[in-house]
C-alpha cells in the first residue's frame, strides 16, 4: 500500500461538521485538496463530512451547503441539557470503570438504547438531508459505529450490504442524545463510543492527516500506532478561534455558520504545513 493517503475525521456535532468542511475549502484554496484520499475514514459528525467530501461536489460546493440557509440541512436540535448530560453520564461511567473500556462501552450502549428522544424516521431524515449523495462512493470509506447490544465497534464500508444514510445514521447516534438506529435487527450507537477519531483504522497508510473537532484521550496512542508503522501524520484540532465558534454546544445550530468560517480561515492558515504532507 505505498505511498497512499488516508484521510480521517473525528466527531464534533453540527459545528464539527461545519468546520470540518471548512477546513477542507481553506485548504482546497491553498492548493491542497484532501478529497483525493485513498480510504476516508469517518465517526459521527465525521462520518457526515467523509461522505460529503467522497460525493463529488467541490469544496466550494460543500462549504456553501454548511453556510447558505437554501442549502442547510434540515437539523433537530436536542432539548434542554442533553450534552451536559451526556459527558457527566461518560465521566461517571469511566469512573466505575477505570482500565475497562470495553465495560465502559457496554454500559453507555445500555443507557443508548434507552433514549427515544425523537423517531428514528426523523433523525434518518436529517443523515439523509445532510448526504448530497446517497450511494456508497467508488472510493474507499469507512464509517465506524458501535453495537449497541454489545458494546463491540464495528466497521461499515460499501461491502457490508449496507445502505450509506443508515451507516451514517448508526455513526452519528450521539449515546443519551439520539437514539440508536436499527440496521437489520441489530441496534447501533455512535462510532465516537470506542473514540471519537479512530485513528487506528489507517494503519497501513503511509500518509495520514487526522482533522479531529474535538479532543481524544486515546488521539496520541492511535498516532504512535501509525508513526510505529510508518506513517507519516499531521493533525488538524481547532484553534482558539474555531474552539470559540463552536460555543457551549456543537449540537445546536447556531454554530454552523461561524464554525464554517472559522474552519476555513484555518485551513488556509495551515495549508502549507498539511501540503507537505499531501501533496
Amino acid at each position: 500500500m505505498a505511498d497512499k493517503r488516508a484521510l480521517v475525521i473525528g466527531g464534533g456535532g453540527v459545528a464539527g461538521i461545519a468546520w470540518a468542511n471548512g477546513i477542507v475549502a481553506g485548504l482546497a484554496e491553498n492548493g491542497v485538496d484532501v478529497r483525493n484520499a485513498d480510504v476516508l475514514v469517518g465517526t459521527s459528525a465525521g462520518a457526515n463530512v467523509a461522505a460529503q467530501v467522497s460525493s463529488g461536489l467541490t469544496p466550494e460546493e460543500l462549504f456553501a451547503r454548511q453556510i447558505d440557509p437554501a442549502l442547510q440541512s434540515k437539523e433537530l436540535v436536542p432539548e434542554g441539557n442533553s450534552v451536559e448530560g451526556l459527558w457527566a453520564e461518560i465521566l461517571d461511567i469511566q469512573a466505575a470503570t477505570e482500565g475497562n473500556p470495553a465495560e465502559a462501552r457496554r454500559r453507555l450502549c445500555a443507557l443508548a438504547r434507552t433514549v427515544h428522544s425523537v423517531p428514528v424516521a426523523a433523525r434518518r431524515a436529517v443523515i439523509e438531508s445532510r448526504l448530497p449523495a446517497h450511494e456508497w462512493p467508488r472510493q474507499a470509506l469507512l464509517v465506524t459505529v458501535v453495537n449497541a447490544e454489545t458494546g463491540e465497534p464495528q466497521v461499515f464500508d460499501r461491502d457490508s450490504g449496507i445502505a450509506l444514510v443508515d451507516a451514517v445514521t448508526a455513526s452519528s447516534a450521539v449515546p443519551l442524545v439520539w437514539p440508536c438506529h436499527l440496521i437489520d435487527g441489530v441496534h447501533y450507537t455512535d462510532g465516537g463510543v470506542r473514540t471519537s477519531v479512530n485513528a487506528d483504522l489507517a494503519v497501513g497508510y503511509e500518509r495520514v492527516l487526522i482533522i479531529a473537532p474535538l479532543p481524544d484521550e486515546e488521539l496520541e496512542q492511535q498516532i504512535s500506532t501509525l508513526t510505529e508503522k510508518g506513517a507519516r501524520v499531521e493533525v488538524i484540532s481547532p484553534d482558539e478561534a474555531s474552539f470559540t465558534a463552536f460555543g457551549a454546544n456543537p449540537l445546536d445550530t447556531v454554530s454552523r455558520v461561524p464554525s464554517a468560517d472559522a474552519g476555513r480561515d484555518q485551513g488556509k492558515s495551515v495549508a502549507d504545513r498539511i501540503a507537505a504532507l499531501w501533496n
